[in-house]
């Protein structure tokens, strides 16, 4: 048994047939669906050649790595270290035990 829609084998009277439907369906709109559906197909036929010539012009250019920057010699970078004073002598470290004076 054979499909009746089977994709390129619609006959003469299947064609009339969709053609009677679609004038029923879509009456006084059936211009503008036309128009529709002719932007449609134009904006899809753009977009399908501005991929190609995307793809194209990728394709061609050639890919250079991004230029590498050439080594600095190192610098010589000044520390500010605190300053410690000596302590001053009344006061008693660990190591240095003072005694008070005795009278």
């Amino acid at each position: 048994m054979t499909s009746l829609l089977a994709l390129g084998w619609l006959g003469p009277q299947e064609i009339i047939i969709l053609l009677i439907v679609g004038v029923l369906l879509f009456g006084k709109r059936l211009p503008e669906v036309g128009r529709y559906l002719g932007k449609g197909i134009v904006e899809f036929k753009k977009g399908m050649k501005g991929l190609e010539d995307e793809i194209d012009t990728s394709a061609s250019m050639r890919h250079e790595p991004p230029a590498i920057e050439q080594p600095r010699p190192p610098q010589r970078i000044t520390t500010a270290a605190p300053k410690f004073e000596d302590a001053p002598h009344n006061v008693t470290t660990p190591n240095n035990i003072t005694t008070p004076p005795q009278a």
